[in-house]
């Protein structure tokens, strides 16, 4: 693009006319929200702000260098030990954000002559690290087909491998937009013929998924042997900001030499550490938050399917309403905020053309007469 006034003119023009241009909105606004990724309601527990607040008064608003200069504390220690507990891996490494944490792990573990198999709905994350890889074997297979993964691995691993690369395959755990489970299993049994490694971004199974909260791998019975490298976010189920990558102690240990995101940034504030710690010990005691969570959740699909309203096949907290082109997504939208609720319309090219939604995300802190309330207004809006 030239760099002209008029040109950026007409690439907003371009944005504007399809309805795909994104807006900010100021929260909380009074409307009751139904499209936060704060699944276990921790984002408002005055358990987790009383940590960061206490934090901040010791050490600070901020870590003031990166982890390898003078901005590792006692907090980010004490985190990266009880995530590494919490995941059953041997260490744990915070990263300032879920997009710096993916990008810090193939950056450090691939390279040009590696064979990367990737979901093509994968995070936007995942997909641009693949890409700074530069590797020339950097292969997508359509969303959710092991089956294709695994005749992608069958056709180019052999001659990577020969050649001196290693392989990888990499999804995300629960994939944001859908609200699906990548096919964890069969992805594991294929990758490891090629005694290759399964990457999972966890960022919307942590915390929810499982029967104790320990994400897709707990759910379907994976071993970190099955999946060796392991991404999870604080800014979901935590409800706070950051991530983490859990790992055995010599992965973790090549991405603090390699990993540019993570050498090369501020460290996590200590006081958001200080808060993550208090959501991880509240999410492993109090269970009954997932519990309610899938309550919620069976509660929304039984009242959408006696109302008529047709969701995506998804057990998780996000329940995606396809409504088709944008226009029709931003009036539904609409609709919803004049009866009380926040439920943003998703667009192109966040997912793909023609699938334009109303992406529905359900919280422990919500109550069943929230739902109910919601449902009504969905069957009006749609």
């Amino acid at each position: 693009m030239r760099c002209t006034p008029e040109a950026i003119a007409a690439a907003l023009g371009d944005i504007e006319s399809p309805n795909l241009r994104r807006r900010r909105e100021l929260a909380p606004d009074g409307r009751v929200n139904f499209c936060s990724n704060d699944y276990l309601g921790l984002a408002n527990d005055e358990r987790v702000a009383s940590a960061m607040a206490d934090a901040a008064r010791q050490f600070g608003a901020g870590a003031g260098a990166s982890h390898l200069v003078s901005g590792h504390t006692a907090e980010h220690d004490a985190l990266e030990r009880e995530l590494a507990d919490f995941t059953g891996r041997e260490r744990a490494l915070v990263f300032s954000t879920g997009y710096m944490a993916n990008l810090g792990v193939l950056s450090a573990l691939a390279d040009r002559r590696d064979l990367l198999v990737a979901d093509e709905l994968n995070h936007a994350s995942l997909i641009d690290a693949a890409r700074l890889v530069r590797s020339t074997s950097n292969l997508r297979y359509p969303h959710g087909d092991a089956a294709a993964a695994r005749s992608l691995l069958d056709r180019y691993a052999p001659g990577v491998i020969e050649a001196g690369g290693g392989t990888f395959v990499i999804t995300d755990g629960v994939f944001s937009m859908d609200g699906d489970l990548a096919p964890l299993p069969a992805l594991a049994t294929a990758i490891r013929e090629y005694q290759g490694w399964l990457v999972v971004d966890d960022a919307h199974g942590i915390g929810v998924i499982g029967r104790t909260g320990r994400g897709s791998c707990e759910l379907f019975g994976l071993s970190p042997r099955e999946v060796p490298v392991l991404v999870g976010t604080f800014g979901k189920a935590f409800g706070t900001f950051g991530a983490f990558v859990a790992g055995d102690s010599n992965v973790i240990e090549l991405l603090v030499q390699r990993a540019r995101s993570y050498i090369y940034t501020t460290a996590l504030p200590p006081a958001v550490a200080a808060a993550t710690r208090m959501s991880l010990a509240i999410v492993q005691k109090e269970t009954w938050r997932r519990e309610h969570l899938n309550s919620l959740i069976m509660r929304f699909r039984a009242g959408a399917k006696a109302r008529g309203l047709r969701l995506m096949e998804s057990a998780t907290p996000i329940q995606p309403m396809i409504l088709g082109q944008a226009e029709e997504a931003l009036a539904a939208s609409a609709k919803l905020a004049a009866a009380g609720f926040r439920v943003t319309a998703i667009r192109p090219p966040t997912v793909p053309h023609g699938t334009a939604r109303l992406r529905i995300t359900l919280s422990a802190s919500h109550s069943e007469s929230e739902v109910d309330r919601l449902l009504s207004a969905l069957e009006a809006a749609t």
